[in-house]
């Protein structure tokens, strides 16, 4: 169950990197040297030149080498707007053109991250070197100069479109493999959820008929520590963690777990106003079976002592520490305040209500109304005062948990 376990992938999912395309003008889905080849007829050419005629040449160019969905416009004031329509494969852009100029375009077209990632190859008869450097510096991908030669603009532009599609095939690449590592992750979470659920059940069915315990705690675990303003993932791991907070039951006689002795009436009004719920299943045990059961957390927490994850560092914690005391008066260590792991002190609140709220082979569930006063008047003994304050503030949710997970007769 560690959490460093690396998912295994899909057999579909290839973990190479994809081949670099080429471009073919025919509909061949791959190219002689076993690249994939990507039929020209795909891509969509944009043309933004203020002359018409030089429109006309370089789509009839392009044409003649099978491209067939052209998008142009001699408007430069509308070439940003149909260029974020129409979401082309290149844009061939003219430098020099009344109101709005290339490197006007250019700028806004980089500026938007929908068609940040457009190649755009700048036409111009500019020999200006700054003008060139400034092109470049606001993402121009590359250059023709006008007159625009035919054997320069069919391999420019074919380059560039075959880079596009590379980085399109990588896109997909990605988001597939991301997809599948997203679907083995949770299939892994799952499976360990389920097998802490199971070995949290293991311990529970030996004192309890139906398990239930085990998920009411770990809710209520989540419940305070959300109320503590505690980060989502500390929450969930340690509504995980708690489930397993009396593994150490595994390793206690059934003759001590499941002692059913009656106690006096002077017992019975002692444990109504004692904080201490561990204390009172104890009170009716002999001095040799209180020893042996104090040691079901030291032995929860060696069970625990196997494999590393952030739910096992944190459920053998709580083993350990969850009968501890705020006044160290608990158990087995006898830590005091703010020295008992603050997920010992959370799990301890959680487990003593349910303990009091459920049934026992010692006992009858105590009414509500009293699981509160007794948790109240454990304040500042047996509970962190600020745990206890969360637990309150969420009193309802706790009795919902309570009815959703309530035992069956």
């Amino acid at each position: 169950m560690s959490e460093s376990a690396t998912a295994t992938l899909p057999a579909e999912v290839n973990t190479a990197c994809p081949p670099f395309p080429s471009l073919s003008s025919s509909d061949e889905s791959r190219g002689g040297d076993g690249r994939p080849a990507f039929p020209v007829q795909q891509f969509k050419v944009m043309i933004v030149d203020d002359e018409s005629m030089n429109i006309k040449i370089l789509r009839r160019l392009l044409e003649l080498e099978g491209y067939q969905s052209f998008v142009t416009t001699a408007d430069a004031t509308t070439a940003v707007a149909t260029i974020r329509r129409e979401n082309p494969d290149i844009v061939l852009l003219d430098l020099m053109m009344p109101y709005v100029s290339g490197l006007d375009i250019l700028t806004e077209v980089r500026a938007y991250e929908p068609t940040s990632h457009i190649p755009v190859v700048i036409l111009t008869a500019v020999t200006d070197p700054e003008t060139r450097v400034r092109a470049v510096e606001l993402g121009a991908t590359d250059f023709l100069n006008k007159p625009v030669d035919a054997s320069e603009l069919v391999p420019r532009v074919r380059n560039v479109l075959a880079a596009k599609a590379y980085q399109d095939q990588l896109k997909n690449y990605s988001r597939d493999l991301e997809a599948a590592v997203r679907q083995r992750t949770a299939e892994l979470e799952s499976s360990r959820r389920d097998l802490v659920h199971c070995l949290a059940r293991a311990a529970e069915y030996r004192d309890d008929d139906t398990g239930q315990h085990v998920l009411r705690v770990g809710r209520y675990a989540r419940l305070i520590a959300e109320s503590m303003g505690l980060e989502q993932s500390f929450v969930e791991t340690l509504e995980q963690a708690a489930l397993l907070h009396d593994i150490g039951k595994i390793g206690i006689p059934d003759s001590v777990l499941l002692k059913p002795g009656r106690l006096t009436e002077e017992e019975f009004a002692m444990m109504q106003k004692h904080a201490g719920f561990g204390k009172r299943i104890l009170t009716s045990c002999s001095v040799e079976d209180e020893r042996i059961l104090r040691k079901h957390a030291e032995v929860g927490a060696h069970i625990l002592e196997v494999g590393s994850s952030n739910i096992l560092d944190m459920a053998r914690t709580i083993a350990l520490t969850h009968h501890e005391r705020w006044d160290g008066t608990g158990y087995p260590l006898g830590l005091k305040g703010e020295d008992i792991p603050l997920v010992g002190r959370i799990t301890a609140a959680a487990d003593v209500f349910d303990a009091l709220s459920s049934r026992r082979p010692y006992k009858k569930a105590f009414p509500l109304d009293q699981c509160f006063q007794v948790m109240h008047e454990g304040r500042g003994t047996h509970f962190d005062p600020a745990v206890l304050d969360a637990f309150f503030r969420v009193r309802d949710r706790i009795v919902g948990v309570q009815l959703q997970f309530a035992d069956e007769d």
